[in-house]
């Protein structure tokens, strides 16, 4: 729902800031005082086209800012989540400024979007009627929504439609997939076996790398081990240049201590460490000098393991950084020739069960065209109802099912996902059929497509039958306008429009732009919009009419400029009439 609207610098709109409720927000004001400048404004922050000739005269730039509650909008919370965009609070702050020089920024919830994000917001919040446009009306999507929600038959019906619809749209992809690849499978298969041969002749072992570095570092530094290896024996157990090593030393050491241990028991325990120093350090000796003994230094070997080496990293630089990638990548490879020698019998596979899922597929896309049908002739019986009920007895519409229309040509460019997913002459992502929407205003002529042959009052006056009909069902947009959708009606068929607006906002918040005070009377919140002229400059103001102030508009609107007690009378039995009405929409909403 909108909640409020300010606009800068806005054409005639300098500064103005509206607060809008639930429910009929009407607006009235004199021709030419800038009522529908608001709801230009109002595009500005949906995404609507606006230029630098919209700035208002003397001023750099414009700026507009709306404020919704979007609370239980599942989808579009879900489409702002994609986005990156925060809304916890459910409440959603659209600001979109633009400057002379033609730049424009927009800011939602203090994010800055590119205008095809802020246009897409615009379809999940507001749903404008005018003379020029209506957006929601002329979408294939939104008629089929209109169908698919009329009862609960033919919502089941295409709940199931669109899971067999998935799962056979799936299986297309996964086939086409596979064709693709079998394209190039001889080129494939050469290379494949080439690299699984190129493997396997190195006889490559896990962790074999790794030994090879550490016998290739210990025999390129064996010179340096020998000598250190010699010189650590002599100093442990034979220094023949003092004639001292640390074993004899330390036996002259435990000699002392066995001397002192004879008068003195205090030392037993600086004996027993010695003792035992003794017999570790004598063991550490046996042990280098059996490995010096060893240690066989090879130049052959050296150059053994050096090649092995080089033939495991040519290997690794192609197939992965160290054994074990290389032979993972072999595993994969394997795979991948088991899988191609399977080929035919995936294929098989896949066109049997794309065969199961045609099958339900159909199934599924008869029951929904069926159950489409019966809704198509509901809402055409009252749709036109409504239609005859607001001036215009002799029109004739008519919701069609008509079977989808025949597959293009396959281009050359195009993907195995793409064709598999393109629409085919008996079934498409809504179903097996279309829904046509035809409009005859007068007798004698054809009915045509909707979009062809109505204008932009009657575009509207259509689009409130239809709310009038299924308001109570319809879960899209929460807002509506209608600009001026009282264009050459009065009487009668005025007071029959006012009561479907009304009834329509019992479900919606809905704004209207209107002369009549038929609809006026119907307002839960009177907005009146007045021009002044002030210093050279002209200036638009809305102001929130209290309930005197809307029996005076009323009257002035019913009258003219000359508000008469009479007038008044009239205008304060109008508003409790409308009263009483929508306290009847309400019981029975």
């Amino acid at each position: 729902m909108l909640k409020s609207l300010t606009v800068w610098n806005f054409a005639l709109l300098e500064h103005v800031e509206i607060t809008f409720g639930a429910g009929l927000n009407i607006l009235t004001g004199e021709t030419g005082a800038g009522k529908s400048i608001l709801i230009d404004a109002l595009g500005a922050v949906l995404g609507r086209r606006v230029t630098a000739d919209a700035i208002r005269t003397g001023c750099d730039w414009l700026r507009v800012e709306a404020v919704f509650d979007v609370s239980g909008q599942d989808a579009l919370l879900a489409y702002l989540a994609e986005q990156a965009i925060d809304c916890e609070d459910a409440t959603l702050i659209i600001t979109r400024q633009v400057a002379r020089a033609g730049r424009n920024n927009v800011l939602v919830n203090g994010c800055h979007v590119t205008l095809a994000v802020l246009k897409a917001l615009g379809t999940y919040l507001v749903d404008v009627h005018g003379q020029n446009e209506n957006l929601a009306l002329l979408k294939e999507a939104n008629q089929y929504d209109l169908l698919d929600h009329e009862r609960p038959a033919v919502t089941a019906a295409w709940d199931a439609y669109r899971a067999a619809f998935h799962a056979w749209t799936e299986k297309r992809k996964e086939l086409a997939a596979r064709k693709q690849d079998a394209r190039d499978v001889a080129q494939r298969l050469d290379m494949l076996h080439w690299q699984d041969q190129e493997i396997e002749d190195a006889k490559l072992q896990p962790g074999e790398d790794e030994r090879l570095e550490e016998e290739i570092r210990k025999l390129s530094h064996a010179e340096k081990i020998s000598d250190n290896v010699q010189d650590a024996y002599r100093l442990l157990a034979s220094d023949s240049r003092s004639g001292l090593s640390v074993l004899s030393a330390l036996a002259g050491v435990k000699k002392a201590l066995e001397d002192v241990a004879r008068y003195d028991g205090s030392l037993t325990n600086a004996q027993k460490i010695v003792e035992e120093t003794e017999i570790s350090l004598q063991e550490a000796s046996y042990e280098i000098r059996d490995y010096g003994e060893s240690m066989d230094f090879s130049p052959q070997r050296l150059d053994q393991l050096q090649s092995r080496m080089d033939t495991i990293d040519k290997l690794c630089k192609k197939y992965g950084a160290t054994v074990a990638d290389v032979l993972e990548h072999q595993a994969s490879v394997q795979k991948e020739l088991a899988d191609i020698a399977n080929y035919d019998d995936d294929i098989a596979a896949l066109e049997a069960a794309i065969r199961t899922a045609e099958a339900k597929l159909r199934t599924c896309a008869e029951t929904l065209t069926n159950e489409r049908k019966r809704s198509a002739a509901v809402l055409t019986k009252d749709i036109g109802a409504q239609l005859a009920a607001l001036g215009m007895p002799k029109a004739r519409f008519a919701i069609e099912i008509v079977p989808l229309a025949g597959k293009t040509a396959t281009r050359k460019d195009t993907t195995p996902a793409q064709e598999a997913s393109a629409p085919t002459s008996m079934f498409g992502p809504r179903g097996a059929d279309q829904v046509l929407m035809t409009f005859s205003a007068n007798p004698g002529e054809a009915p045509k497509p909707l979009a062809k042959v109505a204008s932009g009052g009657e575009l509207s006056r259509i689009a409130l039958a239809i709310k009038a009909v299924s308001a109570s069902r319809d879960d899209a947009v929460p807002s509506m306008v209608f600009d001026e959708i009282d264009t050459g009606i009065g009487g009668r068929t005025a007071q029959m429009v006012a009561e479907r607006i009304a009834l329509v906002a019992q479900y919606k918040q809905v704004l209207c732009i209107t002369h009549l005070p038929q609809i006026a009377c119907m307002a839960d919140v009177h907005l009146y919009i007045a021009k002044h002229s002030e210093g050279g400059h002209t200036l638009t103001q809305v102001h929130r009419l209290t309930e005197a102030q809307q029996i005076n508009e009323i009257a002035r609107m019913a009258s003219g400029s000359d508000v008469s007690a009479a007038s008044l009378d009239n205008a304060r039995e109008m508003v409790a009439h409308a009263r009483q009405k929508k306290a009847s929409f309400a019981k029975h909403s």
